[in-house]
């Protein structure tokens, strides 16, 4: 039962409240008394020295005129006075002359005793004090504290040229006057304040506790009761349970949403009702879903396999094909060195076009093998510029051919990065010819490079026609070309893939009817380890 009460959030937030006001009152009574004492220490302290001044001028004439019996009478006058504990003069050798304890006079006390260390600290005695070395607190015998205060009498010139006790003028200091105050009034200042203090501390604490509880009580615990009732009905399935809503605070709020939320509960439960009874026709439509699923997966893992076989493929063509190729032109060489006539020009066709469709079915093979090679390449230092030079040169005629014009927008300083650079020049090619079949009717391709956050970025801008919304996400996948009559749909496909492999990134930065720009970034200084 205890735990249960102490666990309630209004009692937890009473005794946090409780907690953290004596915590303030605590350090807030600390700092007051401590300032009190501060002070009255301070007061008691001025009217200590201003006594001690009051003896010292009291004592000086008859000092002067070396008259010990008044000294004495002095002293012993003074010293009946209310809360003055001792009176003590000592000389520089620290031999008590004066005492109002005649028993004392002719001690002498040790230079480390409390009295005379403050000035014989070090090997040359201090000239001056401060007020704060002047003073010492310390218990006399009846363990009550008794307020020490150190007055030096100094040797000023008409002490120095008397002519009873003369003391040379360069001594200074001829002894100290040693005045004992009693703190016990002091002391019962101080703690009757701080019993006062700490009685009105406890007193605010437990009046704001008092009233900080039914606050809580009322604008936190029995909200709170109301909301738990709530919850209770709706846990037992009565749902049409709600609560009453008195407050526009956050506990307000909070049972607005619940008789929100039970009224959701409500309607959801009576549309679980009605999914049940079309339970089966559900299932049987998911069950459609994962077939879908399952057989796309089975397309995926088929299409993997094909890669493999692609590779297999690639390889076992590429000598056939080539020979293919290589003696079909041997025989047109050949054919066209004979005489002529319809016949012959007819097979001359016939093994153009076979070459032309060997090559081009090479072409494939090589993307193929390009596509599916998996190993990673060796990278050194290459000189970019001197890369797009390469690749202009061997797409050079196509841009001839096509009527294209390309515009080089860098400069001709070298860029060095960390590449393979052939398969860099294989992907540029790549992009170029993507560039090239786009414009059909000739226009202008610009071949820009900016270094931009220790990144190489190449763009690649045509005057095309552009790349519609329904290709954009499918343009870098493998087989898929917008072409009609030619393309394997492997170009772009072989130099994302390069580019990846370098920890670099291609994409189409911004594509329209009047042209498409490809971005390529490379990193400068990175070495792919």
């Amino acid at each position: 039962m205890k735990t249960k009460v102490l666990n309630r959030l209004s009692v937890r937030l009473i005794i946090s409240i409780s907690s953290i006001l004596i915590i303030i009152l605590s350090i807030y009574t600390y700092f007051i008394l401590n300032n009190l004492e501060n002070y009255l220490t301070q007061t008691r302290f001025q009217t200590s020295y201003n006594i001690s001044d009051i003896i010292k001028k009291s004592m000086r004439y008859s000092m002067l005129l070396n008259r010990r019996e008044d000294v004495h009478q002095i002293i012993n006058t003074l010293r009946s006075e209310i809360g003055v504990e001792e009176i003590r003069i000592y000389n520089k050798l620290g031999t008590i002359v004066f005492s109002s304890n005649p028993k004392e006079i002719l001690n002498k006390v040790d230079l480390t005793a409390e009295a005379c260390i403050v000035c014989h600290n070090s090997s040359i005695p201090l000239q001056t004090l401060t007020k704060q070395n002047k003073m010492r607190v310390y218990k006399n015998s009846e363990n009550k504290r008794v307020l020490g205060l150190i007055n030096p009498i100094q040797n000023e010139p008409d002490c120095s040229n008397a002519d009873c006790h003369a003391h040379p003028s360069n001594v200074r200091i001829l002894g100290v006057l040693d005045v004992g105050v009693s703190l016990e009034q002091l002391d019962l200042i101080i703690h009757s304040s701080t019993r006062k203090v700490i009685l009105a501390s406890v007193l605010i604490v437990i009046f704001i506790s008092f009233f900080s509880g039914l606050f809580i009580s009322v604008l936190v615990y029995k909200p709170i009761e109301q909301i738990k009732e709530g919850i209770d009905e709706v846990g037992n399935g009565n749902l049409d349970y709600k609560i009453k809503v008195n407050s526009k605070n956050e506990l307000g709020q909070m049972a607005r949403r619940f008789n929100e939320m039970s009224t959701n509960l409500d309607e959801a439960y009576k549309e679980i009702k009605n999914w049940s009874e079309t339970l089966n026709d559900k299932v049987n439509e998911k069950t459609k879903e994962l077939k879908n699923i399952y057989n796309q997966v089975n397309q995926i893992e088929k299409l993997a396999s094909l890669g493999k076989l692609s590779a297999t493929v690639a390889h076992e063509l590429n000598n056939p094909l080539a020979g293919i190729l290589t003696y079909s032109k041997l025989i047109t060489k050949k054919l066209q060195a004979m005489q002529t006539n319809s016949e012959h020009s007819k097979i001359i066709e016939y093994l153009e076009l076979i070459s032309h469709e060997s090559a081009r079915c090479g072409q494939i093979v090589k993307d193929l093998l390009i596509f599916s090679h998996s190993e990673r390449d060796e990278f050194t230092k290459e000189n970019l510029v001197k890369i797009i030079y390469h690749s202009i040169t061997v797409i050079n005629h196509h841009l001839e051919m096509n009527g294209i014009t390309l515009i080089k927008e860098y400069s001709e300083q070298p860029i060095e990065l960390f590449c393979s650079a052939y398969k860099i020049q294989q992907a540029l090619i790549s992009l170029l010819i993507n560039s090239i079949e786009a414009m059909p009717s000739g226009g202008i391709i610009k071949l820009n490079i900016t270094l931009e956050n220790n990144n190489v970025v190449i763009r690649i801008i045509d005057e095309g026609t552009g790349i519609t919304n329904k290709d954009l996400p499918h343009i870098f996948e493998p087989f898929y070309s917008t072409k009609e009559t030619s393309g394997t749909g492997l170009g772009l496909a072989v130099a994302y893939g390069i580019i990846a492999n370098h920890k670099g990134k291609i994409e189409v930065e911004k594509t329209s009817a009047n042209g498409t720009t490809f971005k390529v970034i490379l990193p400068q200084n990175e070495q792919y380890a």
